[in-house]
């Protein structure tokens, strides 16, 4: 069996792996457009700011490795640009030498991850305007990070945006963020994205929410971010506004993708078409609390995924149990978490649904260094079971997000999460812990 996987990164390689370690007889070819493989994207921002000192530290296995140990064929600058689905071909361009290819399969897998979303703003060309998601990206991004770079714009305020905008603050550099909704990081409540807020200020960064990118102004290079409500001097910036996948190549070979443009694919990772599968980033992810297929693009997500369309392509099967959208972030001096509904997504989906919050503290509140935490729990007011929750602080939020993604697997209800066996210990938590504390508030 010969098994054509197109991307060379978290969801190709994962499936690749599972391919050649559980069948001997399968031929696997690997079709990647740039030229690294299997590294990890969420650690470019601290490459760019020099806490990660090479870009080589995020690379998980090399291409050499995936050729020589494990006989994939593995090749680079390889991109695929259509997919016939009738007579089980792929084709496509040598980046590198400009010739063309085509290669048959009995299986194929579709692993092309997302790309970032880059307007036609006026000026978008310039020299110094920047977006990350490659390791080629990131070399970029530092080879402009000279000495004349004072003022760094942000386009965008989710993830990504306020890794970047920690990073450039500590590199010395004087940073504005531009958001075109109401509140840095969307995807927290309002009350919640306040702390952020005041993170953001406590560090010198300027924050401009509810204001539209329109253009930008330069000779060769970047000077000038316009918008719909001003002018603004920059000297770099990154545009950091979303992602989209990368399925374009696709649209006439019929494969169901949704209204953004992921590939549709059920719990086995399968496609609407026989023998072509899909995983990670450029597919959908079925969502456990809002039951129904949604777009999560995390690489976390990836490797599950990829895993899961490596053991059912070789006849293995498996399923993917589904996300509960559970994510986590460093923003200067706090960690902001999440997973489930927020109470936006929860009104969004009709649901019967009320939330608590409360202020506790990491570990025992009479422990030296205890420090402050915010909890809230968005939760059914009909029956109480959990549908999502929100955690900033300094320390221990990792801790309860985890716990309670935990318990959104498992549909757990705000008595289940009183009557959970946590340790405790006063260096490590209070008697209550504060997720418990909360649940204990919402039903008194």
């Amino acid at each position: 069996m010969k098994v054509v996987i197109i991307g060379g990164d978290a969801a190709g390689m994962s499936a690749a792996m599972q391919i050649v370690r559980n069948d001997e007889n399968a031929e696997v070819v690997t079709l990647e457009k740039g030229n690294i493989y299997s590294y990890g994207q969420c650690g470019l921002p601290y490459v760019i700011s020099g806490k990660i000192e090479s870009s080589d530290k995020l690379i998980a296995r090399s291409v050499d490795t995936f050729r020589d140990k494990y006989g994939i064929d593995a090749r680079v600058y390889h991109e695929v640009t259509d997919v016939d689905t009738e007579n089980k071909v792929v084709k496509g361009t040598n980046l590198k030498t400009g010739e063309t290819f085509s290669e048959n399969f009995d299986k194929l897998l579709i692993a092309t991850g997302v790309s970032p979303v880059k307007p036609g703003w006026e000026g978008i060309e310039l020299n110094g305007i920047h977006t990350l998601k490659t390791i080629p990206d990131a070399e970029k991004v530092i080879k402009d990070l000279d000495e004349s770079v004072k003022k760094v714009a942000v386009i965008g305020g989710g993830y990504i945006g306020l890794e970047m905008a920690e990073a450039f603050r500590e590199l010395g550099k004087e940073v504005r963020i531009i958001e075109l909704g109401p509140q840095l990081a969307s995807i927290f409540d309002e009350d919640m994205a306040e702390l952020i807020h005041e993170e953001a200020e406590r560090n010198s960064v300027s924050v401009h929410t509810n204001e539209g990118v329109q253009s930008f102004k330069g000779d060769q290079r970047v000077e000038k971010v316009v918008t719909d409500k001003g002018e603004y001097d920059a000297d770099l910036v990154l545009v950091s506004i979303g992602v989209k996948p990368n399925t374009s190549f696709l649209k006439e070979c019929g494969i169901h993708m949704t209204e953004n443009g992921a590939i549709q694919v059920n719990r086995y990772m399968q496609t609407s078409m026989e023998n072509i599968y899909a995983a990670g980033d450029c597919a959908t992810h079925f969502h456990r609390v809002k039951e129904r297929d949604d777009f999560v693009p995390l690489g976390t997500t990836a490797n599950k995924q990829g895993r899961i369309a490596g053991l059912n392509i070789i006849g293995q099967p498996n399923t993917f149990k589904g996300i509960v959208g559970t994510s986590v972030i460093k923003f200067f001096d706090l960690t902001l978490g999440r997973t489930g509904l927020s109470t936006k997504e929860a009104e969004e989906l009709n649901l019967p649904f009320a939330n608590c919050s409360t202020e506790a503290t990491d570990i025992a509140g009479y422990y030296p260094e205890a420090r402050e935490l915010r909890v809230k729990i968005v939760y059914r007011d009909d029956n109480e079971r959990i549908l999502g929750g929100q955690f900033i602080g300094k320390y221990g939020v990792d801790k309860r997000v985890d716990v309670l993604s935990t318990a959104l697997y498992h549909q757990m209800s705000l008595h289940d999460i009183e009557d959970l066996d946590l340790s405790y210990a006063p260096p490590y938590n209070s008697v209550w812990d504060p997720l418990q504390q909360a649940a204990r508030r919402a039903q008194h």
